[in-house]
């Protein structure tokens, strides 16, 4: 019994820092629209690109438009979305909405430098968003229009998505001019720059791949003095068809000099191919070793 209520206090627990980490990138996700890219006139993809729009033409209130037209999205999202990341979606939306509001007329026009804006409106919306997505949530939106194109018609989530930007950003550019339509297009990179970082990692490591006559002697030097794991794999040369052994191995940035100079005193002519990871996961990067 002791132990249900310890998981199950470990359960609400972890729903309370995902539903936080949510309304905090909700808020730097509002911020970099109504601070960066409303004051400027800059436009963006998506459900958001179409609420700036409506703003810019009918002076109809962005959360207000996002939240209408996720609505209806919602009834059908269930079909691609689990229960927790439909939730999440769901309540990503209103605290989006919710943060637009409240953050609402706190910028203003940067003078003469829209690439400025451009930039550091891409790089909140990143972060917000970001923060969101690593939670296991999303805002709606063309997300799940693009999942649920690929359920039914094996659309590319990614393509769909990109072209369903591109559209409204060319829609976009009819009002706000060609000059701060391709600033837009600055923002949307970046901002997708910048959630791959998020989501992906923060913290860069590196793979090695170690092709040698003298892996196991490789490994031995690099569990003992290195005290890293290392895996060897069986591989087979293409040209001379002979067995050889493969040395895999993930380490830090600041390890990897050390790693070099090790492989070197071993064997001068190994082959290694270094490889950027993210988001490491296992015993010595997300918890101690046993």
């Amino acid at each position: 019994m002791e132990a249900l209520l310890h998981k199950a206090k470990d359960f609400a627990k972890n729903h309370l820092k995902n539903l936080i980490a949510i309304v905090i990138g909700s808020f730097i996700f509002s911020l970099g629209i109504n601070y960066f890219a409303i004051p400027n006139e800059l436009a963006e993809g998506g459900f958001t690109g179409i609420a700036l729009l409506l703003l810019y033409l009918f002076e109809i209130s962005p959360a207000l438009t996002i939240l209408v037209l996720n609505i209806p999205l919602f009834f059908v999202g269930y079909k691609v979305f689990g229960r927790k990341t439909l939730a999440y979606t769901i309540f990503g939306t209103v605290a989006v909405s919710i943060t637009l509001v409240l953050t609402e007329n706190w910028g203003a026009p940067i003078p003469g430098d829209p690439l400025l804006a451009a930039l550091y409106t891409g790089v909140l919306v990143g972060i917000g968003l970001g923060i969101i997505f690593r939670t296991g949530g999303t805002t709606g939106g063309v997300d799940i229009i693009a999942r649920l194109g690929h359920k039914y018609f094996e659309w590319s989530i990614g393509r769909t998505m990109f072209l369903f930007d591109l559209m409204v950003i060319g829609v976009s550019a009819f009002y706000i001019g060609r000059e701060k339509a391709m600033y837009t297009v600055v923002a949307v990179f970046v901002g997708a720059r910048v959630i791959d970082f998020i989501v992906e990692g923060l913290d860069t490591k590196k793979a090695v791949t170690i092709i040698s006559n003298s892996a196991v002697a490789i490994s031995e030097k690099v569990t003992t003095d290195m005290d890293r794991g290392a895996t060897l794999l069986k591989g087979r040369g293409g040209y001379t068809g002979t067995d050889k052994e493969v040395l895999y191995i993930v380490l830090s940035r600041n390890e990897l000099p050390r790693l070099k100079h090790l492989v070197n005193t071993v064997d001068p002519y190994a082959f290694v191919v270094v490889h950027d990871v993210r988001d490491v996961f296992g015993e010595g990067f997300t918890f101690d070793k046993a």
